[in-house]
């Protein structure tokens, strides 16, 4: 009897190792998948701030071309970008516009103090809700960011 006892002792022994050992690998493996989460996490999470950070970077050099822009625009109005200062002029707008730069405030388009800065007011019957009646300056976005605000003169109904 006593080789038998020693037997179901063995056999208990056993078991209860086996229980622990699983017990001891659950949480092995449950603290391995919530590591590898954060870690996913972690990587998404820089990703993002690289994006933002690069977006943010590029919206600082193209607010500092704006001033440029608006000289070639305005020389554009005069006539007087002609020879190889036109051809330099139009490869600054085109790589600006390929890099995203989107220009905008169109006449007749209604006020939004979003997107517009208004320089003028005046009153007028013909329109029915304040309305962009002239763009001083055109405005400037890139991707989803406001660099400036189309500057107008605004138009309110009588």
């Amino acid at each position: 009897m006593s080789e038998n006892n020693e037997s179901l002792a063995d056999d208990v022994m056993g078991d209860l190792q086996s229980e622990a050992v699983e017990g001891d690998l659950a949480v092995l493996t449950a603290d391995l998948q919530r590591l590898q989460a954060e870690y996913v996490n972690y990587r998404k999470r820089v990703e993002r701030d690289r994006a933002v950070a690069h977006e943010l970077a590029v919206g600082a050099v193209l607010t500092e071309l704006l001033p440029i822009l608006d000289d070639l625009n305005r020389a554009k109005e005069h006539d007087e970008l002609q020879g190889g200062f036109k051809a330099v002029a139009d490869q600054l707008i085109n790589v600006t516009t390929r890099i995203g730069l989107q220009s905008f405030g169109e006449v007749g388009s209604v006020f939004d103090p979003q997107i517009h800065e208004a320089l003028m007011h005046s009153t007028s019957a013909e329109v029915t809700q304040p309305t962009a009646t002239a763009i001083l300056q055109p405005g400037y976005k890139y991707k989803d960011r406001i660099l400036r605000a189309a500057r107008v003169a605004v138009t309110d109904p009588e």
